[in-house]
């Protein structure tokens, strides 16, 4: 008995040490997300580079965590919620990835705006991001407290960071009509309006996990 507890206790340091990975990568790609709207902002074209730099280290972190999640499935065969919670950390931290590489489109699209002066204030995109951050901030949140109620409260909100972006395409559609040469721009910045939208879907994919992962069944919450 005492040799059975001491290898549940080993697995459960293991599964923390796994989940405190997961929370890792997801702060990271928050950091770039919120961080690569700031700098298309503020058109600081040094702080998209690191965001782009950085989506390397966002990768590189999300094969440790498969690894390391493979590694602890094939030695301790684990089964029922902790089977779940296992293939869990494997789809989120493919899902954060992909957050990160949002982030970093996002950092593109300021250094191919270049030097040009923007063709319209940013404010919706801001809103989006800090929503589509909200959103993530919750989704892992729920993840770490097994909380399938928080899980499917999120996905509401993406209907806001939707009618955001229509209302971007709507802006920027007004402008290129009027001021036709500001097509290129204007495509730039509705590829940084529709990254945001992508990465709140990807979210709704996070709570649909979470979901599946305390209740075993899988839900479409979109």
């Amino acid at each position: 008995m005492v040799h059975i507890q001491g290898i549940r206790e080993t697995f459960d340091r293991e599964l923390i040490n796994l989940q405190n990975d997961v929370l890792a990568l997801g702060n990271m790609v928050e950091s770039m997300l919120v961080e690569s709207v700031q700098y298309l902002k503020s058109r600081d074209f040094a702080g998209s580079e690191r965001i782009i730099e950085m989506d390397k280290k966002a990768n590189k972190k999300r094969f440790q965590i498969e690894d390391d999640v493979l590694a602890l499935i094939a030695l301790r065969q684990p089964i029922a919620v902790d089977l779940r919670v296992l293939a869990a950390m494997l789809e989120i931290a493919s899902e954060l990835e992909r957050i990160g590489d949002y982030a970093k489109g996002i950092a593109k699209v300021n250094l191919m705006i270049g030097q040009q002066s923007l063709i319209k204030p940013l404010i919706d995109i801001p809103l989006m991001c800090e929503k589509v951050q909200y959103m993530l901030r919750q989704v892992l949140t729920a993840f770490v407290r097994r909380d399938a109620d928080l899980a499917r409260a999120i996905p509401p909100l993406d209907d806001e960071v939707d009618n955001l972006y229509i209302q971007v395409y709507r802006e920027l559609a007004v402008i290129i009509m009027t001021k036709p040469a500001s097509l290129d721009q204007a495509n730039y910045l509705l590829w940084a309006a529709h990254n945001l939208e992508r990465a709140a879907d990807r979210v709704i994919n996070l709570c649909e996990r979470v979901v599946f992962t305390v209740t075993g069944e899988l839900e479409e919450l979109n």
